[in-house]
């Protein structure tokens, strides 16, 4: 503490609560910390809280000076007395956001005297769009509506009625700011008049209340690339919403939804399918027709294939994206059992399990876990 006539006053590195090697990124930190505490607008009518924002704001303004500092460091209150003179703490400084431009920034507001801009981009939208399991395999192009903002006809976009535009708002003289004093200092805050665009409309288009842009439904021609997968997004660059006051539009956001197959499974580029045959078919071997999204092909069954085994048919999967190629079909074969059998057949298979014996030794649970995958 140093005494001044009868005045005590604090220590200005007490006051900001840091040391006396404190660095300036330390001062200006413990600054923004005390100065928001105690700030006038959070503590209306505390004559205390005012006391302390404007001892803290002194202290900052000394020690954020390097001259000033050293000055105060060798002599203390009596090396920088002049400082405060004349005006307070901001004596020499135009304005108080000179000082607090970097502290306070949006929060208050008194970092400048640009202007909020009345044009705004419009937003994007999104579709969902459902299709068919086949179409995100070969692709497709299909007419799509959407709901979105587009300019309104009536007014051009203006959101005047005349058509001439919004005017200079009265309140701020189209400043988008409205400056005001407070004690000792003068705050720049954003006009609520105007929203800080500096421009009023003051005669509204009936037809879309000064908003400029009205909904509208809009048709689109959809072109969806072949292997498409569920969950792809199409993006269509200015087909969102109008931008407002001549604002550049959203985008368009086209979202697939595949629906499922009813006996074809996707893996990538990949096909899976299941397919049943007779354990004759599977002992001896066989040609069997599968079904294909491209019609049905011939696969060789070889004798003595057994349950769960898998075959590759390639070049019937899903095309590669936006490339040459396609996947495979992989079929896996079921060996089905048959439930009902007649007399003679019955004879007929013990017969034949009379010749054909298989060990019944126990297998690892992981081949049984893999069976019942297989009939999941």
């Amino acid at each position: 503490m140093s005494r001044t006539g009868n005045v005590t006053k604090a220590d200005y590195y007490e006051v900001l609560g840091v040391s006396r090697s404190a660095t300036d990124q330390e001062l200006k930190a413990a600054y923004r910390k005390m100065a928001l505490q105690h700030h006038p607008d959070r503590n209306p009518g505390n004559a205390e809280a005012e006391e302390r924002f404007k001892a803290c704001s002194e202290a900052y303004q000394v020690l954020s000076d390097p001259q000033k500092r050293a000055a105060y460091d060798r002599y203390g209150h009596a090396g920088v007395s002049g400082a405060g003179s004349d005006g307070g703490p901001f004596a020499g400084a135009q304005d108080i956001g000179d000082i607090f431009g970097d502290l306070f920034g949006e929060m208050f507001n008194m970092g400048g005297n640009r202007r909020a801009s009345r044009v705004q981009k419009g937003r994007d939208v999104r579709h969902d769009l459902t299709i068919e399991f086949e179409e995100a395999v070969f692709g497709k192009e299909t007419k799509v509506t959407v709901q979105r903002m587009e300019a309104c006809k009536d007014c051009r976009g203006t959101g005047t009625a005349t058509g001439r535009g919004p005017s200079t708002c009265p309140h701020c003289a189209g400043r988008g700011q409205v400056r005001y004093q407070q004690g000792f200092f003068s705050i720049a805050r954003t006009c609520n008049a105007c929203g800080g665009t500096g421009t009023v409309i003051s005669d509204p288009c009936l037809h879309c209340r000064g908003e400029g842009r009205v909904e509208h439904e809009h048709e689109l021609l959809v072109n969806i690339p072949a292997g498409v997968e569920d969950g792809t997004r199409i993006r269509y660059q200015g087909e969102g919403d109008a931008g407002r006051f001549g604002g550049p539009a959203g985008d368009l956001y086209i979202v697939l939804r595949v629906k499922h197959h009813k006996f074809f499974e996707r893996e990538g580029n990949d096909l899976h399918c299941m397919i049943p045959i007779s354990f004759p078919q599977a002992a001896l071997g066989t040609e069997i027709a599968v079904a294909t999204l491209d019609g049905e092909v011939k696969l060789k069954i070889p004798e003595g294939t057994q349950s769960g085994q898998e075959f590759r048919i390639r070049g019937r999967g899903v095309p590669h994206l936006n490339e040459y190629g396609r996947g495979d079909l992989i079929a896996q074969v079921v060996v089905r059992t048959p439930t009902k059998l007649t007399k003679a057949q019955k004879e007929l298979l013990r017969e034949l399990g009379e010749t054909v014996t298989v060990e019944n030794t126990p297998t690892s649970r992981g081949l049984l876990d893999k069976v019942k995958e297989m009939f999941s």
